[in-house]
């Protein structure tokens, strides 16, 4: 399975971890600006990283 998962930097935590078969990465984009706002606002460096499960 194929994830997308949203980091910061700062923290160095995985914040959220999404099924791109669920969530396209518009969706996610969306996500990250409405739901880790507050990160993006402390100025914390927030990315999105895809990883392969087996």
């Amino acid at each position: 399975m194929e994830f997308s998962e949203v980091y910061c930097f700062n923290c160095k935590k995985i914040l959220g971890r999404y099924n791109t078969k669920f969530y396209s990465e518009d969706r996610i984009n969306e996500l990250v600006n409405t739901t880790y706002s507050t990160h993006i606002r402390n100025g914390h460096q927030v990315n999105i990283r895809k990883f392969e499960k087996n």
